[in-house]
């Protein structure tokens, strides 16, 4: 699908059911620019399975703000996010589930 993925990232076997609707709303919503399986994209947008958005850096509240309000830039070059419309609070905490998930097969945390 892409060919720009900023990291490589190991895939768990399996996801909870929660999670597998997270990636089905992340693939809707945020693939464009955090990538498939949230590994980032050259000049696009920041992976989110990385060290800097570790539950005790980037909380889950983090990830609600960011879809309603957008985010300024501040840890990467990739400018400001703007905020992503009609995803429910439910929706951004199966994307959160999902996200997560990926960080824990990858000793994020």
């Amino acid at each position: 699908m892409f060919d720009d993925a900023i990291v490589r990232i190991k895939i768990p076997e399996s996801f909870s059911n929660e999670a597998i609707l997270g990636k089905k709303i992340f693939e809707s919503n945020c693939i464009e620019c955090h990538g498939k399986n949230a590994v980032g994209r050259k000049k696009l947008g920041p992976p989110l399975v990385h060290k800097i958005y570790e539950p005790s850096h980037h909380n889950d509240m983090t990830f609600y703000r960011a879809v309603e309000m957008g985010v300024r830039g501040h840890h990467w070059m990739f400018g400001n996010m703007p905020a992503v419309e009609n995803v429910t609070k439910d929706e951004v905490r199966a994307i959160i589930s999902y996200v997560r998930e990926l960080q824990r097969e990858n000793n994020i945390f």
